[in-house]
């Protein structure tokens, strides 16, 4: 169940039987030679709308761009500050709490989002506070980071090793083959680069990451891969979404 597809009386019926939303989260930022830009988002809405689909779910429309300041110096990436997004996931959850949501699952394409995500939901929980909203202290909110799922991980490590890296990795570029596979790329590639450097600024970001990639080969992906990624995801995800909507119900 999309939300942009339903109507309100259809979601006011949706209400009646389960008080929980997905909410798919991502980045438009550089993906290395071969890496789309908008892989982070594309990644996250395909599996929260195949959990959805699994589960009965309300997917709400994905928010595409998140917090990737450290990539603006590749050009196509698009950014918002960490108090811009904060304020933009107050607001998303403001309006559903309003209408009686209570349990907020957020999953996220995007490491750079993780922790902006969870100082927009401490901010959340204060404000819902302030405004006296019904139900406030009922509200909860919990990522699920696909690419941080178990099951993804282990055969992300199975079939790439260490050239899975951390960035534009042959998992996620796999994924995307995968949804769109009439926009595979392909582009000369170096030898990987260390995925070893903190990460500063954009300009520090690009000097020692010349082409956008971190320690990965994304060479090594193929759309069979990403729809074992797809399926494992969907699956674990499912399955983590019904636990965190029926925990109070089994405490």
């Amino acid at each position: 169940m999309l939300l942009h597809l339903c109507t309100w009386p259809e979601v006011e019926a949706y209400l009646n039987r389960s008080r929980g939303i997905i909410l798919p989260i991502g980045s438009t930022e550089q993906h290395g030679p071969t890496g789309l830009i908008g892989t982070d988002a594309i990644c996250a809405e395909a599996i929260a709308k195949g959990v959805g689909e699994a589960i009965n779910a309300i997917v709400c429309p994905t928010i595409n761009v998140g917090m990737a300041l450290h990539h603006t110096a590749f050009p196509g990436t698009i950014s918002l500050r960490p108090t811009t997004l904060i304020q933009l996931i107050r607001d998303y959850i403001t309006c559903l709490a309003k209408a009686g949501f209570i349990k907020f699952f957020f999953i996220n394409g995007h490491g750079g989002n993780i922790a902006t995500l969870k100082a927009a939901f401490a901010e959340t929980y204060a404000h819902l506070a302030d405004l006296n909203i019904a139900n406030a202290s009922q509200v909860q909110c919990q990522v699920g980071n696909w690419f941080m799922c178990g099951s993804v991980y282990k055969l992300a490590k199975e079939l790439y090793g260490n050239q899975e890296g951390s960035h534009a990795t042959p998992s996620e570029v796999a994924l995307t083959q995968y949804l769109y596979p009439e926009a595979i790329k392909q582009a000369p590639l170096a030898d990987p680069v260390s995925a070893e450097h903190k990460i500063y600024g954009a300009a520090d970001f690009r000097r020692r990451y010349p082409d956008g990639r971190m320690g990965s080969n994304p060479a090594l992906a193929t759309p069979e891969h990403g729809k074992q990624f797809y399926e494992l995801a969907v699956k674990e995800l499912s399955n983590a979404y019904l636990e965190f909507l029926n925990a109070d119900a089994k405490s």
